[in-house]
């Protein structure tokens, strides 16, 4: 790790009273999981892509009424 790096953390971990390490792994865990989130929706929006037209894609009736639901809890 850089040493200004390091420092910074050090820093912002003794401002919070945890320990570094502490909160590099949080900073990991919440990296890997937004990684891994926005890879599955780059997969889904591919399927959704690749499906689009074909008869794998979403009934018309289906996706109307979800863009209705998400529209009326859009306003909420």
């Amino acid at each position: 790790m850089p040493e200004q790096t390091y420092a910074e953390l050090r820093a912002e971990a003794e401002r919070r009273h945890v320990p570094a390490t502490s909160m590099a792994r949080q900073a990991l865990q919440e990296w890997l999981r937004a990684k891994k989130k926005a890879e599955t929706r780059r997969a889904i929006a591919r399927y959704a892509s690749e499906m689009a037209g074909t008869e794998f894609d979403l009934d018309p009736r289906l996706e109307a009424a979800t863009i209705e639901f998400l529209l009326s809890n859009e306003s909420e």
